[in-house]
């Protein structure tokens, strides 16, 4: 049997397990909540599918930082970063290094502020609190984690300096709270623009996340699990707040 077949096998086994596991966590949850807490039921129904994201987002971050904590994704991080550097023509760096700034604090920062006022201003109270939690969440979150892990960043060819470790990814953990948060509150607020701000935000989150790359700044392990964490934060938060607000009537007039 050649190595790739066999690469293929146990990627398919993960998966499998990942299946399982999520199913398994959906169960469990379900059953507390009807035993515990049968006023979240309804709720927790109707948000099944932002609750079966949430728990796929958790584990596979759970399961690409355990592989990377135990040294098993070096091997392959380091083919693709080196596959990327070598296709990506020399001419797009530019373009990537553009797209990368649109991950930093210079423009995270300010684009926070401003559309949580301006959701405040329309009285949105929920949606600048989600927005606003998300950011800073996402932030504590990669300082914490990079000061744990202390990761070497990758030294496969001469790239420009950024401060830190390199797991997680802080440009695209960021990013990917603030799009998905964002995305979430354009659904509050606009149904019928649902998907296209989850189609801004996937494509944002993964432009952010490949410039990573493509400057050799981050291996891929370290984007993936930051692309995973900084979803889970707004969904998390979404659902949380729409279960908690629906199951207790004496707040439905206040959410806002």
């Amino acid at each position: 049997m050649s190595a790739s077949t066999l690469i293929a096998l146990e990627a398919l086994g993960d998966l499998a397990k990942l299946a399982l596991a999520v199913a398994g966590l959906y169960v469990a949850l379900g059953a507390y909540v009807r035993h515990r807490q049968p006023s979240w039921a309804d709720p927790l129904a109707r948000r099944r599918a932002g609750i079966l994201l949430l728990l796929v987002l958790a584990a596979s971050a759970i399961k690409l930082g355990e592989d990377v904590l135990g040294g098993e994704s070096g091997p392959i991080d380091r083919a693709i970063l080196l596959f990327i550097h070598d296709h990506v023509p020399r001419s797009f760096y530019g373009s990537f290094a553009a797209i990368t700034f649109t991950g930093s604090s210079n423009v995270l920062v300010p684009l926070t502020v401003t559309t949580a006022l301006a959701l405040l201003f329309a009285r949105r109270r929920v949606e600048a609190l989600l927005i606003s939690l998300s950011v800073l969440s996402g932030a504590l979150l990669v300082l914490v984690v990079k000061i744990v892990v202390g990761r070497a960043r990758p030294a496969l060819w001469d790239t420009e300096w950024y401060w830190g470790s390199s797991f997680p990814s802080g440009h695209s953990l960021v990013v990917a709270s603030f799009a998905t948060a964002f995305a979430l509150c354009v659904g509050r607020i606009m149904p019928s623009a649902s998907v296209v701000s989850i189609g801004v935000a996937l494509g944002w989150t993964s432009l952010v996340a490949m410039s990573r790359l493509v400057i050799g700044v981050h291996w891929p392990t370290d984007v993936l699990v930051a692309a995973c964490l900084g979803a889970a934060i707004p969904i998390g938060m979404s659902v949380a707040v729409d279960v908690y607000g629906a199951s207790r009537p004496d707040l439905r007039s206040t959410r806002r």
